[in-house]
């Protein structure tokens, strides 16, 4: 049987490893990524995250170690996650000048001055109840958690924060916080947005490491339900109109689409949050031997950046550094 005259080949640019390299249309590098740290103000060794393999909630003694590691392997920065001695209705530790969270960004600082340090700004580690802000009868009261974050994003704002990250899905979040932050000197100080963030089963493990398991019913009635993505660009657009300097999805695995339709319609840059639930499934499929979890975790970490991701927050982000430095 003879072949056509024109074949087209484009197996010829997949010939052998330089090639590919060299028309290789996304890239990683170990500066893409944040690594999430769970501060524990009760522990003073670390303590390891039963459901999340290789995460550990640290003492605050420990803070300055693993920020150092972290800047050590040309990682950017750390996001900043605190468990409180003490929790209560409003989460008031939250915006206590000796808090935990204030206490971790002045060690990170200090042990790493270069090291770019971000914090959660949320209530759901802080309040009794594990909801994400204050609560009138069994619904998160808006307006009322709104004015909560602004003290908290300035109070870490004075304990010398790089970004403020606020990620509880309060209606008007970005506005009341650069406000706030404005009125109080940080005019400077970036907000990354966790701006489509989905009410997602990927969450749980999370919750173990940060314990901040709701008391009673879900976060549906703030986060985004999953089945919506129109919805998602209105989200998105909002924050930008407030004063959002970066815009995050989470999760990330399972709205990939979202992520690409985010970053198509805005020119800020986009984050994405690998979540514990993610992790943990390859960690587990991986301790069983029936993937190659270096590949299989490199492999997603690029279909994030191929789907638009600047900057993408994991657990596993000391692995993939670790990886690409010695490639």
């Amino acid at each position: 049987m003879s072949l056509p005259d024109l074949i087209h080949r484009p197996r010829r640019l997949r010939k052998n490893p330089t090639i590919r390299n060299m028309v290789r249309e996304t890239s990683l590098s170990p500066s893409d990524f944040i690594y999430p740290v769970f501060v524990d103000e009760t522990i003073t060794e670390a303590v390891p995250v039963a459901s999340m393999p290789g995460v550990f909630r640290i003492p605050l003694s420990d803070v300055g170690s693993i920020t150092k590691k972290t800047a050590s392997l040309g990682i950017s920065g750390i996001i900043l996650f605190g468990i409180p001695a003490k929790k209560d209705a409003v989460g008031s530790g939250g915006w206590d000048a000796n808090g935990i969270v204030q206490k971790a960004i002045q060690e990170a600082k200090k042990a790493s001055p270069e090291s770019y340090v971000i914090a959660d700004t949320c209530f759901c580690e802080y309040t009794d109840h594990g909801h994400c802000g204050v609560l009138d009868g069994h619904e998160v009261d808006n307006d009322a958690t709104l004015a909560n974050l602004q003290k908290e994003a300035i109070s870490y704002a004075k304990a010398g924060i790089d970004m403020i990250a606020p990620s509880g899905m309060m209606d008007g979040m970005i506005a009341a916080i650069r406000t706030g932050l404005d009125s109080a000197g940080f005019k400077d100080l970036p907000i990354m947005s966790y701006a489509v963030k989905y009410a997602s089963a990927y969450f749980g493990p999370f919750r173990d490491a940060a314990d901040s398991t709701p008391s009673f019913g879900d976060r549906a009635s703030y986060q985004m339900d999953p089945a919506n993505s129109r919805e998602a660009m209105r989200e998105a657009m909002l924050d930008v109109e407030e004063g959002a300097d970066i815009l995050m999805v989470k999760p990330g695995l399972a709205y990939m689409d979202i992520i690409r339709t985010v970053k198509d319609a805005t020119d800020l840059p986009m984050a994405v949050y690998n979540v514990s639930g993610e992790y943990a499934m390859v960690k587990a499929a991986a301790e069983k031997g029936w993937i190659d979890e270096k590949r299989v975790v490199l492999e997603t970490m690029l279909s994030f950046k191929r789907a638009g991701a600047d900057l993408i927050l994991s657990y596993h982000a000391l692995d993939v550094a670790r990886w690409l430095n010695d490639a």
